[in-house]
């Protein structure tokens, strides 16, 4: 049985209730309540009661004016850019309210010891606001949900600092079947984090470093979405990394139907392309086929290098952002290359409108420290940035990355000219030396027809090249250069410091002994980002480099020896940060053939004793680079 209150005004399941004379138990109206304690009105309902609530209920405070109820969003207990799990609640001057009052539609709050009334129109503002969010009672949110209060920039929102990462210590997450790869465990962690927001249908900018493997996190995620049914997906990249996606996919996907979208024989038919899982194009082709691929309703699009779109009036910007698709990734070890408007426009190709209108983003956010400062946790949860520093830890210190490179199809026919010539004047009698003409077209064509004009048109290892050292030079950081070609050497003095404004030093055979040293010295001490092209053999044993944590075979060696030797100037002892070793090399040439020699070469115990020529493996090994061709039956097949 209820006990019957002592006094009039009482407190019952968290609300303010009255018993009147006649013996009727109500849940007074807040303008009764202020009414009462306030301004003297003790009838209510046509009855009279003896006492305002404060006398009642001295313990409780009462207030006259309804509250100013505003958003809270509080972080997880780890880091937000991995486990976006926030929280919203409703406070006031502080103080969270309890939200079963706004959903039950009371007039009255009751929290804290205070009471205050709460008339129907005084949350309008806040109930719109969570609204528009997509948000119908606080508790977690979605990152989809938080995302959308970000970008509202409401007054009545607050966030609240996310703290300091944190250890995760979870376990590790359940992979796709069809992923044969094992991940770092900040590999997994980013694979989590792009399951997240795929999962959610947003989309974002995955940013970690050069070396850190962004390629084989998409694929992860590709894999899963494959595996929840959702296909087509597409890949835009730069030609130079084409054929390198098509063997990452193979490699790690492998049950993957994957089809590379270009040339002169590639398919006008939207049917065809939507029977593939995965469409690989580059960037050229995506402009010129746009209307094609318009016609497909793509679930992830992934712009590889997505640097390349960040200047929103680009045609080429323009286009990309108009392919349909349910989530937009876009990949890029340099969100801002040279202002934050850079970061507007990828972000407007990942999330379209979340940053607002050009012009709304141009004013709302200053091209200064100060304007990255307030941009900085908008953007922040949806963008994955980690730095090689970051997670050392997690890395071997050696980082190898092997870059197939298709030919251009001029640079294929000519290279294809080239080897019928040689496989017609030598056949079986061919010598590592017969075939020095192919490595160096594969080095540049300048090496074969002479220097004229700009070298970036003529090769697209070249431009690979560039892309590579682009990112370099904007970390502020060093490169090691080896060619084993005195001309490609030249061509790259020449027009490196050109293009990046940085010192590019050359030292190989034509060094001056006496000068070497002095040479790597002005290398070393030299502040910010710097190039020191290599002869292998001149450069490559003896000095100590350890200013550079990046290395570029630009043209493959036959001895593995000769290469390890050269990638220890810089990967040796008293260097602190993890290498990055580059491995550039075209598919379906003499250079694929060289890079399969040095795999097998490796795969032996002691590198140094490999001879060069002379073997039977020798001769298997030139009579491969004569007949593999990049026009050939197996070069279509596997473009």
């Amino acid at each position: 049985m209820t006990a019957i209150p002592s006094s009039e005004w009482y407190l019952a399941d968290n609300q303010l209730r009255l018993r009147l004379p006649d013996g009727t138990d109500i849940a007074p109206a807040a303008s009764e309540v202020v009414g009462a304690e306030f301004k003297g009105r003790l009838t209510i309902r046509g009855q009279k009661v003896k006492t305002r609530p404060s006398e009642a209920l001295p313990d409780t405070e009462f207030g006259r004016f309804p509250p100013d109820v505003r958003i809270r969003v509080r972080p997880p207990a780890t880091d937000l850019s991995v486990a976006p799990q926030c929280r919203l609640e409703l406070v006031h001057e502080g103080e969270p309210l309890t939200a079963a009052y706004i959903v039950n539609g009371a007039d009255h709050l009751l929290a804290a010891g205070r009471w205050l009334p709460l008339p129907a129109d005084s949350l309008g503002a806040v109930q719109q606001c969570l609204s528009l969010a997509g948000i119908s009672v606080p508790g977690t949110l979605t990152l989809r949900q938080y995302v959308a209060l970000r970008a509202a920039s409401d007054s009545l929102v607050s966030f609240e600092a996310p703290p300091e990462p944190s250890v995760r210590t979870e376990a590790p997450p359940a992979l796709p079947r069809s992923f044969t790869a094992t991940l770092y465990p900040y590999q997994a962690a980013g694979v989590v984090w792009l399951s997240r927001i795929t999962d959610e249908g947003l989309g974002c900018i995955l940013a970690d470093e050069m070396g850190l493997g962004k390629t084989v996190q998409v694929i992860a995620v590709l894999a899963g979405e494959l595996e929840d049914g959702r296909k087509p997906s597409l890949v835009v990249a730069p030609a130079t990394l084409l054929e390198n996606w098509r063997r990452e996919l193979a490699k790690f996907s492998p049950s993957m139907q994957v089809l590379k979208h270009r040339g002169g024989d590639r398919t006008g038919f939207p049917a065809d392309l939507r029977t593939w899982d995965i469409v690989l194009t580059t960037f050229d082709t995506a402009m010129r086929d746009l209307s094609l691929l318009k016609m497909i309703e793509w679930n992830v699009v992934i712009l590889d290098e997505a640097q390349a779109i960040k200047t929103p009036a680009a045609q080429r910007t323009r286009a990309m952002k108009e392919i349909p698709r349910r989530v937009g990734i876009a990949v890029t070890g340099t969100p801002v290359e040279n202002r934050l408007l850079d970061l507007w426009s990828l972000m407007d190709f990942a999330v379209p409108g979340f940053l607002g209108t050009q012009p709304d983003f141009e004013r709302q956010f200053s091209d200064s420290p100060d304007g990255a400062s307030s941009l900085e946790p908008l953007v922040s949860p949806l963008i994955l940035r980690r730095r090689v520093a970051q997670v050392a830890t997690d890395l071997p210190e050696r980082i190898d990355i092997p870059q197939a490179i298709d030919l251009s199809d001029e640079g294929a026919a000519e290279y294809e000219s080239i080897r019928t010539r040689i496989a017609a004047e030598y056949g079986a009698s061919a010598s590592l030396v017969s075939i020095i003409k192919l490595r160096l077209f594969c080095t540049h064509p300048f090496l074969v027809a002479g220097r004229s004009g700009d070298p970036l048109p003529r090769s697209t290892k070249y431009a690979r090249l560039l892309e590579i050292l682009d990112e370099i030079v904007l970390c502020g950081e060093k490169a090691l250069i080896f060619t084993s070609f005195t001309e490609m050497a030249d061509i790259l003095a020449a027009d490196l410091p050109r293009r990046f404004g940085v010192p590019c030093m050359v030292l190989d055979g034509r060094t001056d002994v006496s000068e070497r040293q002095p040479l790597v010295d002005r290398f070393q001490e030299h502040s910010g980002g710097a190039i020191l092209v290599l002869n292998p053999k001149a450069g490559g044993t003896g000095l100590n480099i350890t200013a550079a944590n990046h290395v570029i075979h630009y043209n493959l060696e036959w001895n593995p020896a000769v290469e390890d030797q050269a990638t220890a100037r810089a990967f040796r002892r008293g260097q602190t940060r993890p290498v990055t070793v580059h491995r550039l090399f075209h598919a379906r040439t003499v250079e694929e053939v060289i890079d399969g020699r040095m795999a097998r070469k490796r795969s032996l115990a002691g590198t140094a004793v490999v001879g060069v020529e002379g073997g039977a493996d020798d001769l298997a090994d030139i009579l491969k680079a004569i007949n593999l061709s990049p026009v050939g039956k197996e070069a279509a097949h596997a473009k």
